[in-house]
């Protein structure tokens, strides 16, 4: 390592620890760490085992996986961070219920640790809430990411791209096998995206229902190819 790069280094650790520490939201100890400390970020359920580039769930050596090979998604690649499951859930829960929305930025910063730099798309799109439920909620979690990531990425975030046309029932509280039906013709894509590789960002995916319609309607509009980056994947153990 070169006296440069040691310079630098020496400055971050400085920063580090005359910035102010924080309760981590996990454990209540004292970091500097950001939302979480060390320790527990480095208990969380990170979806590091091998997966399908497809739709995220664990395969053997990392190949497209059985469903995706019969019926693929209409995304063709998804970036998840977690798996859906302890401490992650308690955290999304908190942030789309309990208005923790610095959670938002934190989960953000660690997607934007996942993505591939060498392949962006040219667009971000949220997956965005009927203007029913955002009244309600008062701010759109996947908006928020979204953005975050964006910033950091220096990609075009389009705001008001895709709407969301029908009220639907929380794909949480359906079945498995209703949720496809739940969100079918729910979307629709307002901008031209002909010839566009554009990216649908989520809080969880579980059955790719909903990921799969947006990209349907994006793909009406002329989107090119289609990818996913999610915060959390639903694995096959988990009721979600």
């Amino acid at each position: 390592m070169s006296i440069l790069s040691d310079y630098f280094l020496n400055i971050r650790a400085t920063l580090r620890q005359i910035l102010p520490a924080q309760p981590c939201v996990l454990c209540g100890s004292m970091s500097h760490d950001g939302y979480w400390c060390a320790a527990c970020d480095a208990a969380m359920p990170y979806l590091d085992v091998p997966h399908c580039p497809v739709c995220a769930l664990p395969t053997p050596a990392g190949e497209v996986c059985g469903h995706c090979l019969k019926q693929p998604p209409l995304f063709t690649h998804t970036t998840a961070v977690f798996g859906y499951s302890f401490p992650v859930d308690k955290l999304i829960h908190g942030m789309k219920y309990s208005e923790q929305l610095a959670l938002a930025h934190a989960f953000a910063k660690k997607l934007v640790q996942r993505i591939d730099k060498s392949d962006l798309p040219d667009y971000v799109i949220a997956m965005p809430l009927h203007p029913a439920k955002l009244r309600d909620r008062g701010f759109n979690q996947s908006q928020l990411i979204a953005g975050t990531a964006a910033r950091e990425l220096k990609l075009k975030l389009l705001v008001n791209a895709c709407r969301r046309v029908r009220d639907t029932p929380p794909q949480s509280v359906l079945p498995w096998r209703e949720r496809k039906k739940n969100v079918r013709n729910a979307f629709c894509c307002d901008s031209d995206l002909t010839g566009k590789r554009i990216v649908l960002v989520d809080d969880v995916l579980t059955t790719g229902a909903s990921l799969n319609a947006l990209a349907e309607a994006a793909q009406k509009r002329g989107a090119k190819e289609v990818f996913a980056w999610v915060i959390a994947r639903t694995l096959p153990h988990s009721s979600s």
